[in-house]
C-alpha cells in the first residue's frame, strides 16, 4: 500500500490552473523529489501536502488516511524551509526544542531528543548559540533539527539549500542524503536542481506547467526520458537532440543526419534497437547524453553499438577530470565529452565515438519517447 498518495490533485489560483491534475504513489521510506523550472507547481503541490493551501480537486492519503480536511497540525509532518525561519532571541537548543514545548512533552524527554538531533546533525557545540552567530549551512543545519526532533510521518523540504553557496550545498546534500538512509522516513524535497535531484532521490518527479512530465527512479529519468522536455532538462550539459531520420538498413535500424555541404552521415542502433524497424523510415529527434560521444580510446569496450566518425571541433572545454568538445552534426551544435587527455584541437578534424546504444528517439511533432 502506497504511504503517499496523491490522486488527481488539481490547484486553480482564480482562473488560473496551477496543478492540472497530479498522480504520485510512493512506498514508506522513499525520497522523492519534485524537480522541474520555476513556476512550474511544484512548490505549490508541497504545500498541499502540508496543508499550508487548500486542494481545488483529488485526494491526499498519507499512511491510508485522507488528509485533504486535515489542519497542518494534525497531518504529522515536519517542513524545511529555504529561509530557515528560526527565532532570532532563541538560542539554537531553545529553536529546536520549541515545537515539542507547545505540545506538552514532558523536560527530560525534549533534552533526550534535542540531544540525539544535536548529535545526528553534529550541532553538539552550536546549542547555546543564537541564529545571528551561525553560518548558512548551520542555520539549514538547526531548521533540519527543529523538523527532526519530532519524529514526524513525512519531512518536507522546499528548496532548502537555494540560499547556500556551492561547496555547502554539496557539503548539505551529503547530509540529507545520510539522514535519508539512517532514519528511512519518508521525505518529499522539492528543487528546481537536477544534481540535487539526481544524487538525493530514490523517486523523480520531473513537473513542467503543472504536470508530471515523468516519474521514475534518477536512471529511468536519466536513461530514458520520457520526452523532449524530460531529457533536456535533466543532465548537465543536457542531452544532445540532433534532427535525423530513422530507417531500416541490412545491418539493422540506423539514423542519418544530415550535414550540409557534405556525405550524410549514418549511425547504426545495434542489435538492441532491431525493434524500431516496425516504425520503417521516418523523421526522429535522436538524442544522445554528451558522455555517449567521446574520443574513440575513451568509448566504453562493452558497448555493442559503437559508430565512429570524424567531425570538425569547433571548442575545447577543459574540466579538469573531463574535457568537453563542441562540434556541429546536422547543423546543431553537439558536446561531446571526452577524456582530459584527449588529443583534439579547435578548427581541425578529430575522430568521435558514438555509443548508440545509449541512444534515445523522439517524435519530432509530440516530443514523445519512441522504442
Amino acid at each position: 500500500m502506497p504511504f503517499l498518495e496523491i490522486k488527481n490533485v488539481k490547484k486553480r489560483f482564480a482562473n488560473v490552473d496551477v496543478l492540472k491534475g497530479i498522480d504520485i504513489s510512493i512506498e514508506p521510506g522513499a525520497f522523492l523529489v519534485l524537480v522541474g523550472p520555476s513556476g512550474c507547481g511544484k512548490s505549490t503541490l508541497l504545500n498541499l501536502i502540508a496543508g499550508l493551501d487548500a486542494i481545488t480537486e483529488g485526494d491526499i492519503h498519507i499512511n491510508g488516511a485522507r488528509v485533504n480536511d486535515l489542519h497542518p497540525s494534525k497531518r504529522d509532518i515536519a517542513m524545511v524551509f529555504q529561509s530557515y525561519a528560526l527565532y532570532p532571541n532563541m538560542t539554537v537548543a531553545q529553536n529546536i526544542v520549541f515545537g515539542l514545548e507547545m505540545r506538552g512533552v514532558p523536560k527530560a524527554e525534549r533534552e533526550r531528543a534535542v540531544a540525539e538531533v544535536a548529535k545526528t546533525l553534529q550541532i553538539t557545540h552550536l546549542l547555546g548559540r543564537k541564529p545571528s552567530q551561525l553560518s548558512g549551512g548551520q542555520r539549514q543545519r538547526v531548521a533540519m533539527g527543529r523538523a527532526l526532533v519530532r519524529q514526524p510521518q513525512v519531512f518536507l523540504f522546499d528548496e532548502p539549500l537555494s540560499n547556500l553557496d556551492a561547496k555547502l550545498r554539496v557539503e548539505m546534500r551529503t547530509e540529507i542524503k545520510r539522514l535519508h538512509q539512517a532514519m528511512k522516513t519518508t521525505m518529499v524535497y522539492v528543487t528546481h536542481d537536477q544534481i540535487e535531484a539526481m544524487t538525493l532521490a530514490t523517486q523523480i518527479a520531473v513537473m513542467n506547467a503543472g504536470e508530471i512530465q515523468q516519474l521514475g527512479t534518477p536512471q529511468e529519468i536519466y536513461n530514458r526520458p520520457a520526452n523532449i522536455f524530460v531529457a533536456g532538462f535533466m543532465g548537465s550539459p543536457s542531452m544532445n537532440m540532433i534532427a535525423a531520420t530513422l530507417e531500416d538498413g541490412a545491418d539493422g535500424p540506423a539514423v542519418t543526419l544530415a550535414m550540409p555541404g557534405k556525405q550524410p552521415l549514418r549511425l547504426p542502433l545495434g542489435p538492441a534497437a532491431r525493434s524500431l524497424a516496425r516504425y520503417g523510415k521516418r523523421d526522429v529527434i535522436l538524442g544522445l547524453r554528451p558522455e555517449a560521444i567521446t574520443d574513440p580510446n575513451g568509448a566504453d569496450r562493452s558497448g555493442n553499438a559503437i559508430a565512429r566518425a570524424d567531425c570538425l571541433v569547433d571548442v575545447v572545454e577543459p574540466a579538469g577530470s573531463d574535457t568537453f568538445v563542441v562540434t556541429r552534426l546536422a547543423d546543431v551544435e553537439v558536446i561531446a565529452r571526452m577524456r582530459a587527455d584527449a588529443d583534439v584541437r579547435a578548427g581541425q578534424m578529430a575522430p568521435f565515438a558514438f555509443a548508440m546504444d545509449k541512444a534515445v528517439l523522439f517524435d519530432p511533432e509530440s516530443g514523445k519517447r519512441i522504442g
